[in-house]
């Protein structure tokens, strides 16, 4: 896999406000469906086809603990690379991107 295709997978899993919203709750720990569900605001079924794109993206595993599964990052240091993409000030043009939220856009 070459460094454009992991850099694209990363953009598509952050495109998304409530699987960035997922990610960054991870960077602060492990947790499970139920819990994250709560923290988000959003159903479990939405929150399980969130878990599965990260999956999929390879930025987030499912941790077996019986029962029950606990979701973390996949590696730690996407943790420090959310941190430190969260540190960069980016300066848009609003008349190119007015709405960050809108469909299609930026």
């Amino acid at each position: 896999m070459t460094y454009s295709h992991v850099l694209a997978r990363f953009g598509h899993a952050l495109s998304d406000p409530t699987r960035a919203r997922l990610l960054l709750a991870l960077r602060d720990g492990p947790g499970y469906p139920a819990e994250l569900a709560d923290l988000l605001a959003v159903s479990r079924q939405k929150l399980s086809n969130h878990l599965a794109c990260l999956r999929g993206c390879g930025l987030v595993v499912a941790v077996p603990e019986g029962r029950r599964t606990r979701y973390e990052l996949a590696d730690a240091r996407l943790g420090h690379a959310l941190g430190d993409l969260l540190s960069v000030v980016l300066t848009t043009d609003p008349e190119i991107c007015p709405d960050t939220d809108r469909e299609g856009c930026c």
